[in-house]
């Protein structure tokens, strides 16, 4: 089993930063591909925002390219989403995710909430 914790979120206004942060524990062989989805309010289907590989390979969401950056954190198996220039349409909860191809295993965390005031 494998637990991402994520931390980070809050309420900051139009134009601000907030920096998201997850942490992968568990029984974990290979850092697989970690990123970060997102559920608008009113919205059915969790959308990408970004994600990144063992191998530090990423890729984004058209919407947030050049605003938000993702990397690996320093600690082992954590990821960390720097979100800049942030909008109210970015308001959302913010899930991070684990897949793994080598065990065929697909975890989410559990949410932190990001909202934006105009």
């Amino acid at each position: 089993q494998v637990q991402l914790v994520e931390s980070g979120g809050g309420l900051v206004q139009a134009g601000g930063s907030l920096m998201l942060s997850c942490a992968a524990t568990g029984n974990i062989f290979s850092f697989g591909i970690m990123g970060w989805y997102r559920l608008a309010p009113g919205k059915q289907q969790r959308d990408l925002v970004a994600t990144i590989t063992s191998d530090g390979t990423t890729n984004y969401a058209e919407s947030v390219r050049s605003r938000f950056t993702i990397s690996r954190g320093n600690a082992k198996n954590t990821i960390d989403l720097q979100m800049y220039i942030l909008r109210p349409e970015d308001t959302s909860v913010y899930y991070c995710r684990r897949q793994s191809s080598r065990d065929g295993t697909d975890y989410w965390g559990n949410g932190t909430r990001v909202t934006v005031s105009s």
